[in-house]
């Protein structure tokens, strides 16, 4: 039996790069591997799996002979050429925003509810956001055992996730700010001393994020909360088959290049025994758990990025809640929280061929 063939939509971009990354590292289950960008960036050649390739221009035609095509595209790309390659007889697995509520496309995550990427009417199966996927693979472990009832979540969401242009607004006042003495010991002088500098400011966030941190990821949407908020509440519930889950999200941005954070307090149906629940999450597949409060271990971001697992630490009984645990959990949200679980459902699909 031949393998199947893949398309890597969005190759030349920011998760596209991981992704070739990661498919020169994971399993070959791949037969041919095209790489296809806009037209602009046809005839690039990247490398992928020790092997040079040239990239395509994203036309209908280059879907033809496709068995699994992977969009690592902005929501509108996505939302136009997805249904394209569905029609063209591939499996499209789409890391944007463009299909993950819909209710005929599955939102999948492997460690948590694989055998959803089995049913897709459209042909397209979504990839979670990057925030939601930095906590999932750890809450589906604990809700196996005990039956997740509510969260309570507070992110801390690096500047990658806002794109490239989060990297470059944090780099470069970044950069003014550590020349500046004395920045920051009264209000107003982080503010002066960038737009003194010309450094860029409130175009990728709504405030300066160097030396900072801002409550405000995603736009405004009903009830004052934004739509990364929305989306750990609405796509955890997809997720886990939860649908009435009670979720209360704020979501913040924090000075740091890549890898997402979050502090969860996760109340169940019954209560929780401690001990248990990190044998669970050493346990589980895509997790690693690094607690030891005493010799103060536990992960962040500067040790987890460019790493493939969800990392687990500060896992302790919630004070006043026997039923509720807290922990704080953090992913690179250009592997694992894009570009990693995009494969991981590919490859669900290739074992179909």
């Amino acid at each position: 039996m031949s393998q199947p063939t893949l398309a890597v939509v969005g190759a030349t971009g920011a998760v596209g790069s991981v992704m070739l990354d990661i498919l020169s590292t994971r399993p070959d289950v791949w037969g041919d591997i095209k790489l296809v960008a806009s037209a602009r960036s046809a005839g690039k050649v990247l490398r992928v799996r020790g092997e040079d390739v040239v990239v395509e221009a994203l036309t209908p035609e280059v879907f033809e002979g496709v068995d699994v095509a992977m969009f690592d595209v902005p929501d509108e790309v996505s939302a136009q050429w997805a249904p394209i390659a569905a029609e063209h007889g591939a499996v499209a697995v789409d890391n944007s925003g463009a299909f993950r509520m819909d209710p005929d496309v599955p939102l999948v995550v492997p460690e948590v509810n694989a055998a959803a990427a089995l049913d897709r009417p459209r042909g397209i199966i979504s990839n979670p956001n990057c925030t939601t996927l930095s906590m999932i693979v750890a809450l589906g472990a604990l809700h196996d055992r005990w039956g997740l009832e509510e969260l309570v979540v507070a992110s801390y969401q690096a500047a990658s996730g806002a794109g490239q242009q989060g990297i470059d607004e944090l780099r470069a006042q970044a950069a003014v700010l550590a020349a500046t003495a004395g920045v920051g010991e009264q209000t107003g002088d982080v503010r002066k001393a960038l737009a003194d500098a010309g450094a860029p400011m409130g175009e990728a966030f709504p405030a300066p994020l160097a030396f900072n941190v801002v409550p405000w990821a995603g736009s405004l949407k009903d009830g004052d909360y934004t739509s990364e908020e929305l989306k750990v509440r609405n796509e955890s519930r997809k997720i886990l088959g939860l649908p009435d889950l009670r979720v209360s999200a704020t979501c913040v941005r924090v000075p740091v290049v890549t890898t997402h954070a979050l502090a969860v307090h996760a109340r169940f149906s019954e209560p929780v025994d401690v001990a248990q629940a990190k044998e669970l999450l050493r346990a589980a597949p895509g997790v690693e758990l690094l607690d030891d409060p005493a010799d103060k271990q536990f992960p962040t971001p500067a040790d987890v990025v460019g790493t493939d697992p969800t990392w687990v630490g500060r896992v302790r009984q919630a004070v006043d809640f026997p039923d509720a645990l807290d922990f704080f959990v953090c992913g690179d949200n250009l592997r694992k929280g894009a570009a990693l679980n995009t494969a991981q459902i590919a490859e669900l699909v290739a074992a179909e061929f």
